[in-house]
């Protein structure tokens, strides 16, 4: 390796370390999230595989309320319950399961669009009912109908498209409690740590429950979501066809058999969609394989993260606002469970343009286009198809596809040894 071309980095690290440990300490006292995989599907509480822990939460809510959420997360909806008519599954465990339920999958949606004379995005209008009925300015594409006539396909006109892979749950309700100020902060200091290389975008888009009210975009490849009700209300209409209270409107209404809103109000004052959000809130992040990340090749790839400059957008450590901030517009009031708590996501939760973008605009201005939020790397060891299209089958694959803002970064990795690289991928095997 090239000792000065590497030699100012960890000074970036240093900087970016103590700035988000400043930003939401304040005068409070942090300690770390609670981590484990403990949400297997259908809450089992004996005969647990190893690495596995009993149905549990992080203290949140009870464990009775715990259980009747992570059900209503593994409910399989039908036809009657509102189902589609254009949908991608049946329910949410059916792409949030590995290894538990909330985690990350193979499973993959379907997007396209296509530029306009000015160069903008513009997402799909799809013809469906042999061509008697549209679905209009929407970029998802539906795998899925409840009938043959509702099936959408994209058009030769919308010459762009993309695959996106489905994303970890686990410990999203900490991540939903980092102030948004603590995002846009990291991104100046990057920008200006790097001379500009490194310049995640921190965009702000609505809160679905709160109207009028915008946000620090957090989830979703494009950080089009700002909550995770928000997210929750988006997914039910947009992934299983359901309509809600946030999103009253069907996409479509060719073969429709029940009435808006689907979602309805149960006798305790809470739809589905309620009952997704605690039900993600309450979940442990994602934990280490400790063994592993205890060995001495991981513990040098560790540091060779560093060095390189992975950690810059992969950030180790983020804490969480105190507890008793309002947040999500005044519609959520970070709970202790939540707040005052160092997570280690290793990402910047910001968009970035490391040459991978798939050209799709999602509540963010234009210039996001050919940019994704840096993946969270926790729990990366239960995935075996990575990026945002899950086309890298390799760490090493998916290390090279960077680029852009990130070449640099890269050209330091394509200098290490073969073991140095071996030590790298170890570490990242340990998260």
């Amino acid at each position: 390796m090239n000792s000065k071309r590497l030699g100012r980095i960890p000074l970036f690290l240093a900087v970016l370390a103590a700035l988000v440990v400043a930003l939401s300490a304040q005068n409070s006292t942090l300690s770390e999230a609670p981590a484990g995989f403990t949400t297997p599907t259908g809450c089992p509480t004996s005969n647990l595989p190893t690495g596995i822990g009993a149905c549990s939460n992080n203290g949140l809510t009870d464990a009775a309320t715990f259980a009747e959420d992570q059900d209503t997360f593994e409910e399989q909806d039908t036809i009657a319950s509102g189902l589609g008519p254009v949908y991608n599954d049946k329910s949410c465990v059916n792409c949030h399961q590995n290894p538990v339920s909330g985690g990350i999958s193979q499973i993959t949606e379907f997007r396209a669009g296509h530029r306009d004379s000015a160069g903008h995005f513009v997402a799909a209008t799809v013809s469906i009912n042999d061509g008697l009925d549209q679905i209009a300015n929407r970029s998802l594409i539906n795998d899925r109908a409840i009938c043959p006539q509702a099936q959408e396909r994209k058009s030769g006109a919308d010459t762009i498209s993309t695959f996106r892979t489905s994303l970890n749950l686990l410990g999203d309700g900490f991540v939903e409690a980092i102030d948004s100020n603590t995002l846009f902060q990291i991104a100046q200091q990057q920008a200006q740590q790097t001379g500009g290389r490194i310049a995640g975008e921190f965009i702000q888009v609505p809160v679905l429950e709160a109207p009028g009210q915008v946000r620090g975009g957090r989830f979703g490849w494009k950080n089009q979501m700002p909550s995770l009700l928000s997210f929750s209300s988006d997914a039910y209409l947009n992934e299983m066809g359901i309509t809600n209270r946030l999103n009253p409107v069907d996409s479509t209404n060719v073969c429709k058999t029940t009435s808006d809103p689907e979602d309805q109000t149960g006798a305790d004052g809470l739809a589905d969609i309620d009952r997704f959000a605690r039900f993600m809130r309450a979940t442990n992040v994602p934990p280490r394989d400790t063994v592993l990340a205890a060995t001495p090749d991981a513990r040098a790839g560790q540091h060779i993260f560093q060095q390189i400059g992975c950690a810059l957008c992969h950030v180790t450590a983020i804490a969480t606002a105190p507890a008793g901030t309002v947040i999500n517009g005044g519609a959520f009031t970070v709970p202790p469970t939540l707040g005052n708590k160092v997570i280690h996501p290793f990402s910047d939760f910001l968009l970035h343009n490391v040459g991978t973008g798939d050209g799709i605009v999602q509540n963010g201005p234009a210039d996001t286009a050919n940019k994704m939020r840096t993946a969270p790397l926790w729990g990366v060891r239960t995935r075996d198809r990575l990026m945002h299209d899950g086309e890298s089958l390799t760490r090493n694959d998916a290390i090279l596809r960077h680029g852009g803002e990130a070449t640099f970064v890269i050209n330091n990795y394509r200098n290490l040894s073969p073991a140095q690289k071996n030590q790298l991928v170890t570490f990242l095997n340990s998260l």
